[in-house]
């Protein structure tokens, strides 16, 4: 039987509802590249996107609903998150852990434990939530299954039987074999989870995906995790939002209503939804400017609030996709220093237009960078007439070295001051007016003629002169190093005593 918005009405898999109603989990897929997550998620929901992405590599996240009966009858949804494997695409396996209820680590019984299997288990632990880890491979004649829980164990991964309470299933993604015993420990760690949801709130989730196509306009991916959307409503993310009109379930099929760990697409939206923001639902296009407006004033007190007197580096980036834009992002926020920050001013997806250039009229200090994207021709002509270095990079490692470099030219210099030498004053000779001789020892370092000093007494600043003249023997030098005595014209207002030291100091910029 299924209701109006064409989806089938069966039981939510997840316990059983208490308070609210039982919602179906959302679980992320994660562990090291190639060791058979998508090919998981395709014997799952019986497709295969594998051989449709470049390389076989899955560069986006991507979230599918299948249903699954359990060994003892019970039947319901489940929601998959898989989330990329490789490393330019990090900040996108931590989005997918924060959205999701729980997560399955999957590693291969032949490679066995990886940096990104370790990297994603930081992940996951980082994000709170409970996991299940999935052995792969076991049908191939090198799996090793023995040896990989060894090694997880090594790793102070520690599964049921091998000293810890994680459970773990072995499975063959590619055979199929172990795969059910795998839904039903999620069906267990879910009911275990006691997941609620109440449909009829306003619906909220997170931005998986955006896309920007030149006929349909801007769409976005989006996950509910409460409540339920239909059409008519308003969805707001950040500045961004859309009226919801063509709204698509997972497999692209027109539904009129969405509830509570369903994956959605949106098309119409007035500007890119930034990926892994919140979104909210309203009832009208006058409630949803009035939050934009009152959330966006929050976030602006909140800047003015917040004490940082770091020189801005702005930057403007055009990327091919969102993940890119994404990874991009993250590899910005790691360059800073005390002086000095990189932020981004506007980002999105597409080639750097004449629009991105203007934005650049208001601070000549800003940064245009593509990744993958072109630069169309109104905007060269404008960026070449005013001025402005776009620069486009196909390979992110090229990238960083240009954001490093970048800082360092751009960092403000500040002076410091540098010790170069230091003197015990042994004896007064003459001090006259500003013009005091005296005599003393160099402890390190050198003096110099024409050498400032700061006039130090107990560990205390009393004043600075100039070393306008020094003897060594009665002869006229212009350096005393360390471990010879001298004698010294100092020039100061400060009456210097017997026990002070003289610090020959100089100005360096930094």
């Amino acid at each position: 039987m299924e209701n109006k918005s064409g989806q089938k009405n069966s039981i939510p898999l997840g316990g059983q509802a208490l308070n609210g109603q039982a919602r179906p989990p959302v679980i992320a897929v994660m562990g090291h590249i190639d060791h058979g997550k998508s090919t998981l998620l395709d014997y799952i929901r019986k497709s295969n996107i594998v051989e449709k992405e470049s390389g076989g590599i899955t560069q986006h996240i991507s979230a599918y609903e299948v249903s699954h009966k359990t060994s003892d009858g019970k039947e319901g949804r489940l929601t998959f998150l898989d989330t990329p494997g490789h490393e330019a695409f990090g900040a996108l396996r931590a989005r997918g852990a924060r959205i999701a209820d729980m997560a399955v680590l999957v590693i291969s019984a032949e490679d066995g434990v990886k940096p990104q299997t370790l990297e994603a288990l930081k992940v996951i632990k980082e994000s709170g939530i409970p996991y299940i880890i999935a052995i792969n491979k076991i049908d191939l004649p090198g799996a090793n299954v023995e040896k990989t829980k060894t090694g997880l164990a090594e790793n102070e991964i520690y599964i049921e039987g091998y000293g810890g309470s994680i459970s773990a299933v072995e499975i063959s993604a590619k055979t199929g074999q172990g795969v059910n015993d795998l839904l039903d420990m999620l069906v267990l760690l879910s009911d275990m989870e006691e997941l609620k949801g109440d449909p009829h709130k306003n619906a909220k989730g997170f931005v998986l995906e955006n896309n920007l196509d030149s006929q349909k306009g801007i769409s976005a991916t989006l996950i509910i995790k409460d409540g339920t959307l239909q059409s008519g409503m308003f969805v707001v993310a950040e500045k961004s939002y859309s009226p919801v009109r063509i709204m698509e379930d997972f497999s692209g099929s027109s539904i009129k209503k969405a509830s509570f760990s369903s994956p959605i697409r949106i098309i119409g939206w007035n500007a890119l939804p930034q990926v892994g923001t919140c979104f909210v639902s309203l009832n009208s296009k006058k409630e949803a400017e009035k939050y934009i407006e009152q959330n966006q004033t929050e976030i602006l007190n909140q800047e003015q609030n917040e004490e940082d007197t770091r020189t801005i580096i702005p930057i403007i980036i055009e990327a091919d996709t969102s993940g890119s834009l994404e990874a991009i992002a993250a590899k910005i926020a790691l360059f800073s220093n005390d002086r000095a920050r990189f932020k981004i001013t506007q980002s999105g997806v597409g080639s750097i237009s004449e629009s991105d250039i203007k934005l650049t009229q208001n601070n000549k200090n800003t940064i245009v960078i593509g990744f993958n994207v072109k630069t169309d021709s109104l905007a060269r002509n404008l960026a070449e007439r005013s001025g402005v270095d776009i620069q486009i990079f196909t390979i992110i490692y090229e990238l960083t070295d240009f954001l490093e470099k970048t800082l360092q030219e751009k960092t403000p210099k500040v002076e410091s001051e540098e010790v170069i030498g230091k003197l015990k004053v042994l004896k007064i000779f003459s001090q006259e007016k500003n013009h005091q001789v005296i005599g003393g020892k160099v402890l390190e370092g050198s003096l110099k003629v024409g050498g400032e000093v700061k006039v130090v007494r107990r560990e205390t600043f009393l004043g600075e002169g100039e070393i306008r003249q020094i003897q060594k023997l009665k002869n006229k030098v212009s350096e005393a190093t360390e471990g010879e005595e001298c004698g010294l014209l100092v020039e100061s207002k400060t009456e210097i005593a017997i026990g002070d030291v003289l610090e020959n100091f100089v100005l360096v910029e930094k």
